[in-house]
């Protein structure tokens, strides 16, 4: 893996990591806000909860070294978590501001798996 591609990797997986850290933190504690978002969008609070420790140890799985299939699952999470609260977010007619958050963490999701080095993929296993 050339260096360019390694920064790339290792700069949005940081940002990823301290941003579905902060977030899942906010959630399992259930700060303020986040209830009243939860609230607004339509969703239990114990969401809150479920959500927060996913992030959580779907960071640890990311930074982790080895276990290739569990950061797959990690990856996943993220992306599935992400475009829920946009869809979420788009269907209760919230604004960019809400957007904003969820749209940059799922970018950076798919800039951190795509560019994630070789060690730390699947797929290269059944192709050679």
């Amino acid at each position: 893996m050339n260096r360019r591609k390694k920064v790339v990797y290792w700069i949005a997986t940081l940002w990823l990591s301290l941003g579905m850290l902060s977030t899942g933190s906010v959630q399992l504690i259930k700060q303020k806000q986040e209830v009243a978002m939860m609230t607004h969008l339509g969703y239990p609070l114990y969401f809150l909860t479920l959500i927060g420790v996913w992030k959580i140890l779907g960071v640890i799985a990311v930074l982790i070294p080895k276990f290739p299939i569990l950061k797959e699952w990690a990856y996943a999470g993220f992306f599935f978590t992400m475009s829920g609260a946009i869809f979420s977010h788009l269907f209760c007619h919230d604004g960019a501001k809400d957007i904003f958050g969820p749209v940059l963490l799922l970018m950076l999701t798919v800039i951190s798996w795509y560019f994630r080095p070789a060690n730390r993929k699947t797929i290269t296993k059944y192709l050679v």
